[in-house]
């Protein structure tokens, strides 16, 4: 397990992260009734400090929270308020290595029953090492005898620490069945994405990614792929519905995500994929995007907070 950093930001303030407590009668321990985001800091050769997209990773913690009608928290949180609580437990903190940031609201209140609005939160940020969670050089994927929350139940485009019942039992499912992990399909049998990332396939010179409606969660990561493959690689990349046989045939197929950053995909459910190997398009793309999140990228700049 990657091991998590002493200082945390919790209550307004830094404590000890023994510290930071959440009572176990309020409604994010009863109900999971918490959002969150999880972003990268990387250093480069000299030591400076780079969040990957930062104010993308606010936006989305308000717009989780709006999805499920936590109301307390955009109120009292504007962007220059969160980069300055980022600023302050990066301090906090001796970092010399990539880390994760995670930052979670938290709805604090107590026996309110199973309810959103109204009542108050607490947000709480805590580091830990960047050990991503899936193989740089290649993983097994299983696909879930689990079916994906559909949005209509749990929405998808919300961070909901709930909801990833979900991913742990379709992520432990594969590993109990000697995968790294899973892919999840949607009601409808479509491809969705693995239990904590998103999914890309390569085929006949172009890039495919489930829609955002197949009950997906339109990751950052997700984004900067697209927006990467189009202006540095020059490619199409095309978001639409994929059989899960699509997958099987396809020249390359890898995930990304935060946790994840890019992992080719060797081998899914016992059939190798193309040749078994890491395949030119997703190397390519695991270049780029490593050299921007550690600032040597000419496109750099656009995307990361210097702290």
């Amino acid at each position: 397990m990657a091991k998590i950093y002493p200082k945390v930001y919790f209550g307004n303030r830094i404590v000890e992260a023994d510290e930071a407590h959440l009572s176990v009668a309020s409604s994010a321990v009863l109900y999971g009734l918490s959002v969150y985001t999880v972003f990268p800091v990387s250093l480069d050769t000299s030591g400076k400090k780079f969040a990957f997209r930062l104010p993308e990773h606010f936006e989305r913690l308000l717009n989780s929270a709006k999805i499920i009608g936590i109301d307390t928290f955009e109120p009292k949180w504007n962007y220059p308020k969160f980069k300055k609580a980022v600023q302050v437990l990066i301090d906090a903190n001796i970092i010399t290595n990539s880390i994760y940031v995670r930052v979670t609201v938290h709805v604090d209140a107590q026996i309110a029953g199973t309810k959103s609005r109204g009542l108050s939160t607490a947000l709480s940020m805590f580091i830990y090492d960047a050990v991503p969670i899936l193989n740089y050089e290649g993983v097994r994927l299983k696909t879930s005898v689990w079916r994906r929350i559909p949005d209509y139940a749990i929405p998808s485009r919300a961070k909901v620490n709930g909801a990833y019942v979900n991913s742990v039992l379709a992520k432990q499912d594969a590993i109990d069945s000697g995968y790294d992990d899973c892919i999840f399909l949607d009601v409808d049998g479509h491809v969705c994405e693995l239990s904590a990332a998103n999914i890309f396939i390569v085929r006949h010179g172009r890039i495919i990614t489930p829609a955002a409606t197949h009950d997906l969660l339109e990751g950052i990561n997700r984004r900067s792929i697209i927006e990467l493959a189009q202006a540095e690689l020059g490619m199409e990349v095309i978001e639409r519905s994929i059989d899960l046989t699509e997958l099987y045939i396809a020249d390359e197929v890898f995930a990304t995500g935060t946790s994840t950053n890019i992992a080719p995909v060797l081998e899914i459910d016992a059939r190798v994929i193309a040749n078994g190997k890491i395949g030119p398009i997703t190397k390519k793309l695991q270049k780029i995007h490593h050299d921007i999140r550690h600032g040597s990228h000419i496109s750099a700049d656009d995307w990361l907070t210097i702290l």
